[in-house]
């Protein structure tokens, strides 16, 4: 199982380039806080918050992939240059179907370079 980097608030930070690191290779999660059953529901993932992530040849965010707690619900794969070979957010919109009485999402995104990061986990209500 490969190491996953968790996300940790960065103003508890003191380093700046520490901060840079954590928050540009860590995924967040915007999306309302209630959903209805069976229904089209938007989940974004966008990656880093105050930071940018590189689009380089060798160093590129790979990945993003979307759980419902241990489950799998999509993931989008990304080839070097998406992003036009700049700093940017790489911002993923997902659209799921929730079921259940509520979605425990959390999110991961794959730096080439840094491996898999894990953002802060959302809860959601899901109404019938």
């Amino acid at each position: 199982m490969p190491k996953i980097n968790k996300y940790v608030d960065i103003d508890t930070v003191e380093r700046e380039a520490k901060k840079d690191l954590i928050d540009r290779h860590s995924p967040f999660i915007h999306c309302a806080a209630t959903a209805k059953a069976g229904e089209p529901f938007e989940v974004t993932v966008k990656m880093g918050n105050e930071y940018t992530h590189p689009d380089d040849f060798d160093h590129y965010i790979e990945s993003v992939t979307l759980y419902n707690g241990d489950v799998q619900l999509a993931k989008a794969s990304y080839v070097p240059g998406t992003l036009g070979n700049i700093k940017a957010h790489n911002t993923t919109t997902f659209t799921i179907i929730p079921t259940g009485k509520k979605l425990n999402l959390v999110a991961h995104g794959y730096c080439t370079k840094h491996g898999i990061w894990e953002g802060t986990p959302v809860e959601v209500a899901v109404a019938e």
